[in-house]
């Protein structure tokens, strides 16, 4: 069995990023727990499609004028760059820890948001929320692109369509990367219910039209 130094070496130089790309997820969390920024470069782009479709169905429109999905796709590049070294690949994947780190973010967001002071200002780019300094230009190159993405649009419509149960289950297991276990004890249900649901509802999702970063995360 490789330790963590030899799979380092075998890591491929930056400057073969389609290699990079190939590797497993496992594998670039842990170099990019040591220390290098293009591992985590490369896992922040395979989700940010995933992200931007849940901030995108979970940003109620009362509140777009303050608070935009590609906002918050980068305060969360931010926000998990600077807590970082509390990842640990070991114990949860980077999907479920980047989501978690996202969830904070929107509920801070959102609190800041419904706050009568807050909402006395007038919507504009002078009071959007998350107006953010010194983010990578690649960052923002993903979120303009991902705003422009009429897949991701047309998906978030299909998911508000969805039943609450079904709409729920997609947010927490197919995005966030909850248990069935957690997902049951969210809807109040067992968990064998979740995973034949689960079973149903990804077949329906096969059937979207949606950009392949998006459905590998979904669907696995």
């Amino acid at each position: 069995m490789k330790n963590r130094d030899e799979e380092r070496d075998e890591l491929p130089r930056p400057q073969d990023p389609e290699k990079l790309r190939e590797l497993d997820t496992a594998r670039l969390a842990r170099a990019a727990k040591e220390g290098d920024a293009e591992p985590f470069g490369v896992l922040y782009e395979r989700i940010a499609p995933a992200l931007y479709t849940w901030a995108d169905i979970r940003i109620r429109p009362g509140v777009r004028a303050w608070l935009e999905p590609g906002d918050l796709v980068q305060e969360v590049w931010c926000r998990a760059l600077k807590v970082f070294d509390k990842f640990d690949p070991d114990v949860v994947s980077f999907r479920y820890w980047i989501f978690r780190v996202a969830k904070n973010v929107l509920l801070e967001s959102l609190r800041k948001v419904s706050s009568p002071a807050f909402r006395a200002q007038n919507p504009g780019t002078t009071t959007r929320l998350l107006i953010l300094n010194q983010v990578p230009e690649e960052v923002t190159g993903i979120s303009r692109r991902l705003s422009k993405q009429e897949e991701l649009g047309r998906f978030r419509d299909w998911v508000k369509e969805l039943e609450r149960s079904d709409r729920e289950l997609l947010i927490h297991h197919g995005l966030e990367g909850l248990s069935h276990a957690e997902v049951g004890e969210r809807l109040g249900i067992g968990q064998e219910a979740v995973a034949k649901r689960w079973q149903r509802l990804r077949s329906r999702l096969e059937q979207q039209a949606l950009p392949q970063d998006v459905l590998s995360v979904l669907i696995g």
